[in-house]
């Protein structure tokens, strides 16, 4: 069975959940093999959790090399890996600096390659959800080595348990790759909800809200939940909430296993960014409101009626 090469997202070695789908995916084409870049040591970290989910083999490309500098270095070293291991294919997350990585990987390897993939079938058939939503493809690669790029929460991550054998890989990056280096890191304050890409649940609110003030509301309808909370542009641009948590075309991309829009539209903008959602319920006071439209479930009402309802029913159960 062929190799299939997974880039492996992480931080300081702890594996995120991106990469138990795409280990997931890959294994639909072939033996997973996971590539760490990062410092000395983090493939060590992460052998547990990427044996588990099939890791049949960990390439450890671990140098200042690749952590110091942008994505650059990253492709270079990956496009040796092709070269030495002739994968069946390479998988990335379909973020910004995978969807990078990918377009550089393919030039340098003459290949062709598809991003935000939502399912991959057993003969390289990808899915792809595009034109904001409007459209559902089929797309495969008929050139080089097939590179894609998943979308994160579109595939459900299944352990296949695995003993995977650590690889050191020599890491040499020209000059030319190096032109653009990383002067600092600044941490981003965490809260204790879930982050807003990898959420199984997230809670939305949009202009219906009113004010930033009440998006205490959905803070406390996602809490109930332990749901990450998510804005639509028209929320942002009001200033009702930070941009970071805007979802849609121009925002952030989400599929949890259930999606609440509170006081949103439904603008194709918003259901670019969430359409995939397994499940989607709307709350929302005009029930001609689009959002109905791609909702499972919908409550036409007042959602400063509905949502404290909502929260206080939720947290009852709970306790």
């Amino acid at each position: 069975m062929a190799e299939v090469l997974v880039v492996v997202e992480h931080s300081g070695g702890a594996a995120k959940k991106i990469t138990s789908e795409l280990l997931t995916a890959a294994r639909a084409l072939g033996e997973p093999s996971a590539v760490v870049f990062g410092a000395a040591g983090d493939a060590d970290k992460l052998k547990d959790t990427l044996g588990e989910y099939g890791a049949q083999k960990i390439y450890a490309a671990e140098s200042a090399d690749v952590t110091d500098y942008l994505v650059a270095p990253r492709a270079e070293v990956l496009a040796g890996l092709v070269k030495q291991a002739s994968p069946a294919a390479v998988l990335l997350a379909s973020t910004t600096d995978g969807k990078e990585i990918a377009g550089r990987l393919a030039v340098k390897i003459e290949s062709g390659f598809l991003t935000g993939v939502t399912e991959l079938a057993a003969d390289g058939t990808a899915t792809q959800v595009v034109f904001a939503g409007a459209v559902i493809v089929k797309s495969k690669v008929t050139k080089g080595t097939p590179i894609l790029t998943i979308a994160t929460n579109a595939v459900t991550a299944e352990p296949a348990a695995a003993t995977p054998s650590v690889e050191a890989v020599e890491v040499s990056v020209s000059d030319a790759a190096k032109k653009a280096k990383v002067a600092d890191r600044v941490s981003e304050k965490k809260s204790s909800r879930p982050e807003l890409t990898e959420a199984s649940i997230v809670v939305s609110g949009g202009r219906g809200v009113g004010s930033a003030e009440n998006f205490a509301l959905i803070e406390g309808l996602a809490d109930s939940l332990g749901a990450a909370v998510g804005a639509s542009r028209a929320a942002v641009d009001s200033d009702f909430y930070p941009h970071q948590f805007q979802v849609g075309q121009t925002g952030k991309t989400v599929s949890p296993n259930l999606y609440v829009a509170v006081g949103i539209s439904g603008a194709i903008q918003h259901r670019a960014g969430m359409q995939t959602s397994k499940t989607i319920v709307a709350i929302n006071k005009d029930e001609e409101a689009p959002i109905f439209e791609l909702a499972d479930f919908g409550v036409v009402g007042d959602l400063f009626k509905v949502v404290p309802q909502a929260t206080e029913a939720i947290n009852a159960r709970k306790g």
